[in-house]
Protein backbone atom coordinates (compact mmCIF):
# COMPACT_ATOMS: atom_id res chain seq x y z
CA UNK A 1 0.00 0.00 0.00
CA UNK A 2 1.27 3.14 -1.42
CA UNK A 3 1.74 6.04 1.32
CA UNK A 4 -1.29 8.79 0.35
CA UNK A 5 0.38 11.88 -0.70
CA UNK A 6 0.32 15.29 0.77
CA UNK A 7 -1.97 17.50 -0.58
CA UNK A 8 -1.73 21.54 -0.52
CA UNK A 9 -4.72 23.49 0.04
CA UNK A 10 -6.07 25.31 -2.74
CA UNK A 11 -5.65 29.36 -2.96
CA UNK A 12 -8.73 29.63 -1.06
CA UNK A 13 -8.03 27.60 1.36
CA UNK A 14 -4.96 28.57 1.95
CA UNK A 15 -6.41 32.54 2.57
CA UNK A 16 -9.39 30.59 4.92
CA UNK A 17 -6.66 28.99 6.94
CA UNK A 18 -4.82 32.38 7.07
CA UNK A 19 -7.74 34.67 8.09
CA UNK A 20 -9.04 32.44 11.15
CA UNK A 21 -5.35 32.18 12.38
CA UNK A 22 -6.23 36.09 12.74
CA UNK A 23 -8.82 35.57 14.90
CA UNK A 24 -7.56 36.39 18.21
CA UNK A 25 -8.38 35.37 21.78
CA UNK A 26 -12.14 36.28 23.19
CA UNK A 27 -13.11 36.74 19.48
CA UNK A 28 -15.35 35.26 16.73
CA UNK A 29 -16.18 35.83 13.09
CA UNK A 30 -19.14 34.26 11.42
CA UNK A 31 -18.40 31.81 8.20
CA UNK A 32 -19.47 34.46 6.37
CA UNK A 33 -17.08 36.74 7.42
CA UNK A 34 -14.33 34.84 6.96
CA UNK A 35 -15.36 34.02 3.33
CA UNK A 36 -15.39 37.61 2.41
CA UNK A 37 -12.22 38.49 4.13
CA UNK A 38 -10.56 35.10 2.12
CA UNK A 39 -11.75 36.97 -1.18
CA UNK A 40 -15.07 35.18 -1.58
CA UNK A 41 -18.08 36.35 0.26
CA UNK A 42 -20.92 33.71 -0.86
CA UNK A 43 -18.90 30.83 0.13
CA UNK A 44 -19.53 30.67 3.91
CA UNK A 45 -20.30 26.83 3.44
CA UNK A 46 -17.10 26.10 1.68
CA UNK A 47 -15.47 27.79 4.68
CA UNK A 48 -17.64 25.36 6.98
CA UNK A 49 -16.32 22.56 4.76
CA UNK A 50 -12.29 23.67 5.23
CA UNK A 51 -13.38 24.40 9.15
CA UNK A 52 -14.75 21.07 9.44
CA UNK A 53 -11.78 18.94 7.72
CA UNK A 54 -9.06 21.36 8.77
CA UNK A 55 -7.60 19.36 12.61
CA UNK A 56 -4.85 22.06 12.81
CA UNK A 57 -3.94 23.09 16.35
CA UNK A 58 -2.19 26.54 14.43
CA UNK A 59 -5.90 27.36 13.67
CA UNK A 60 -8.29 28.14 15.80
CA UNK A 61 -11.15 27.11 13.83
CA UNK A 62 -13.86 26.88 17.45
CA UNK A 63 -13.79 31.23 16.91
CA UNK A 64 -15.40 30.53 13.36
CA UNK A 65 -19.40 30.53 14.12
CA UNK A 66 -22.45 30.40 12.58
CA UNK A 67 -24.60 33.84 11.58
CA UNK A 68 -26.51 35.67 14.28
CA UNK A 69 -24.09 34.13 16.45
CA UNK A 70 -25.08 30.54 16.75
CA UNK A 71 -21.95 28.18 17.71
CA UNK A 72 -22.55 26.16 14.88
CA UNK A 73 -20.44 23.18 14.03
CA UNK A 74 -16.97 21.93 15.26
CA UNK A 75 -16.23 18.54 14.39
CA UNK A 76 -19.03 17.55 15.68
CA UNK A 77 -18.39 18.82 19.73
CA UNK A 78 -20.62 21.66 20.21
CA UNK A 79 -20.13 20.78 23.66
CA UNK A 80 -16.15 21.26 23.28
CA UNK A 81 -16.86 24.32 21.02
CA UNK A 82 -18.46 26.24 23.52
CA UNK A 83 -15.76 25.26 26.43
CA UNK A 84 -13.14 26.82 24.30
CA UNK A 85 -14.69 29.83 23.52
CA UNK A 86 -15.63 30.22 27.23
CA UNK A 87 -12.35 29.38 28.41
CA UNK A 88 -11.37 32.32 25.98
CA UNK A 89 -13.93 34.90 28.09
CA UNK A 90 -16.70 34.48 25.68
CA UNK A 91 -20.30 34.54 27.23
CA UNK A 92 -22.12 31.32 25.46
CA UNK A 93 -26.14 30.87 26.54
CA UNK A 94 -27.26 27.88 24.86
CA UNK A 95 -26.54 27.80 21.47
CA UNK A 96 -25.51 31.42 20.91
CA UNK A 97 -23.04 33.89 21.79
CA UNK A 98 -24.08 36.66 24.20
CA UNK A 99 -22.67 40.04 23.26
CA UNK A 100 -21.99 39.11 19.57
CA UNK A 101 -21.28 42.56 18.73
CA UNK A 102 -18.47 43.17 21.69
CA UNK A 103 -16.56 39.85 20.63
CA UNK A 104 -17.20 39.92 16.59
CA UNK A 105 -14.38 40.09 14.91
CA UNK A 106 -12.87 43.05 12.75
CA UNK A 107 -9.48 42.93 11.19
CA UNK A 108 -7.59 46.50 11.08
CA UNK A 109 -7.63 47.91 7.83
CA UNK A 110 -4.79 46.75 5.67
CA UNK A 111 -2.59 49.63 5.01
CA UNK A 112 -1.37 50.24 1.58
CA UNK A 113 0.60 53.29 0.13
Amino acid sequence: MSPKPKTTPDPFSHRVLSVVRRIPPGRVASYGEVAGMAGRPRAARAVGNIMRGCGRPDVPCHRVIAAGGRLGGYGGSEVLKRALLVAEGIVVSGSRIRDLDRVRWQPPPSRTR
